[in-house]
C-alpha cells in the first residue's frame, strides 16, 4: 500500500489541517486527494450563507453494478482549547498514541474508511459523504449533501457513519440509533415595579417557577426495548435583575429534552407550550428541534458490521442508542444507518489522541465490512 493510502499518514495529514468548525480548505484537499488516486470522482462544493454557512461538503463516488455503500463524517472539530501537551493541529505520535485534535472525532475514522477503499471489490458503488460543519450548527452540512444526492440521483442501500461509538475498547459498541434532542426557550412577562408597591407591578417570577416545577415533575415515558427514557432538564433560568428592590419585567428559561422514539420534537415542544400556558398565560415558547429519534432495527446491516468487527477483533459489539445527537439522524432518512468507530474516551479533550494499533484495526474492520456489504 502506498504512503498515500496508509492509514497513519493519512490520519496525520489531516490533523495537520486546522479545521475548527466550519472546515474549509486544506483539510478537504488532502481528503480529494486521497480519494482521487483510488479512483473516486469528487464533488466539492459550498452551501450556505451567514450565520451558519458557508460551509464546504465533498461528496466523493466510486461507481459499479451492484449494492451501493456509503460513509459518512466530518472533517470538522471543536476549538482545542488551551493546555494542549503539543500543537494540537500537528499529528504527532508519542509512544502507542497519535495525537491531536480530531484523531478520535473523527479524522482517524476518515482516515481508515479511505485507506479501507485501496482494496475494493471491482463491483459495487462506494461513497463518502463528507462534511465540514458536524460540530457547529449542521445547517448547510450533511443535510445539505443529502440535497446535493437528490439533485445528481445519488441513493446508497445502507450507511455508515465513522463516530467514535467505542467505549471501553475497540469494537465494544454499535449505535443503531440516537435520541432525538429538541431545546425550549420559555419567556414569562410582567411588569416592573419597585418591590414595596408590588400592587402596581406584576412579578413574573413566580409564574415562571411555577411552569419550571410543573415541567420538571414530568415523566415522558419508562423507555423502550432500544431506548432509555427520555428526560427533560432546566439548563438556564435568566432575569437580569441587578436591583434588590425591583419587580423584574420578565423572566426566561430553557429547557432541554433528549427524547426516545415514542415522541417527535415538536409534539414535545407543544407539550411543553400547554403547560407554561397553564400556569404563565401570556409567556412564549420557542422551540428548535435539533434532531427527531431514529433507529435501525437490528438486521442485515447491524449484523454485517458485527460480524466484522468479531472476525476482525475477536470482540462481541453491543447495539445501542445511548450518547447524543449525529449526523445519523439525517442520513437515517436515507437508508438503513448504523454507527461505528473509535475509542470516544478522549473526544473534545485535551490530547485527544488514538491508538495507532486501533486505527490500523478500524481500517481492517471497515475492509472486511465494504467486501461483505458489496457483495
Amino acid at each position: 500500500m502506498s504512503e498515500n493510502t496508509d492509514v497513519l499518514a493519512l490520519a496525520k495529514a489531516l490533523i495537520d489541517c486546522e479545521s475548527v468548525t466550519p472546515a474549509h480548505g486544506a483539510v478537504f484537499d488532502v481528503l480529494e486527494a486521497a480519494l482521487t488516486r483510488l479512483g473516486f470522482a469528487v464533488d466539492r462544493f459550498v452551501a450556505g450563507e451567514a450565520p451558519d454557512g458557508p460551509v464546504e461538503n465533498l461528496l466523493a463516488v466510486r461507481a459499479g453494478e451492484g449494492r451501493h455503500v456509503a460513509f459518512a463524517g466530518h472533517v470538522d472539530v471543536v476549538p482545542p482549547g488551551a493546555g494542549w501537551t503539543g500543537d494540537p493541529f500537528v499529528g504527532a505520535v508519542r509512544g502507542d498514541l497519535l495525537y491531536g485534535r480530531g484523531a478520535v472525532d473523527m479524522k482517524g475514522a476518515v482516515a481508515a474508511f479511505v485507506a479501507a477503499c485501496a482494496d475494493l471489490p471491482a463491483h459495487g458503488t462506494v461513497s463518502l459523504i463528507i462534511t465540514g460543519d458536524e460540530e457547529g450548527p449542521a445547517t448547510y452540512g450533511t443535510r445539505a449533501l443529502i440535497d446535493r444526492m437528490a439533485a445528481r440521483g445519488i441513493a446508497p442501500d445502507l450507511c455508515l457513519v465513522g463516530e467514535p461509538t467505542s467505549a471501553q475498547r475497540l469494537g465494544d459498541t454499535i449505535k443503531i440509533g440516537r435520541r432525538g434532542s429538541v431545546n425550549i426557550w420559555i419567556e414569562v412577562p410582567g411588569r416592573q415595579g419597585h418591590v414595596a408597591y408590588p400592587h402596581l407591578a406584576d412579578n413574573p417570577c413566580p409564574r415562571l417557577v411555577a411552569a419550571l416545577a410543573a415541567i420538571d415533575r414530568l415523566v415522558l415515558d419508562d423507555g423502550t426495548d432500544w431506548f432509555q427514557p427520555s428526560n427533560i432538564e432546566i439548563t438556564d433560568i435568566e432575569v437580569g435583575n441587578p436591583a434588590t428592590n425591583v419587580i423584574p419585567a420578565a423572566a426566561r428559561a430553557r429547557i432541554s429534552i433528549r427524547f426516545n422514539d415514542l415522541h417527535t420534537g415538536d409534539a414535545l415542544a407543544e407539550r411543553i407550550a400547554g403547560i407554561v400556558a397553564d400556569h404563565a398565560p401570556g409567556a412564549t415558547t420557542r422551540a428548535v428541534v435539533s434532531g427527531e429519534a431514529f433507529l435501525t432495527e437490528p438486521g442485515a446491516l447491524s449484523t454485517l458490521l458485527a460480524e466484522a468487527i468479531r472476525d476482525e477483533l475477536g470482540v462481541t459489539a453491543e447495539l445501542s442508542t445511548t450518547g447524543g445527537t449525529s449526523d445519523a439522524r439525517f442520513l437515517s432518512r436515507l437508508c438503513p444507518t448504523v454507527e461505528f468507530g473509535l475509542l470516544n474516551a478522549t473526544m473534545h479533550k485535551l490530547d485527544e489522541a488514538v491508538a495507532v494499533d486501533d486505527l490500523r484495526a478500524l481500517e481492517r474492520v471497515y475492509r472486511r465490512f465494504l467486501k461483505a456489504a458489496l457483495i
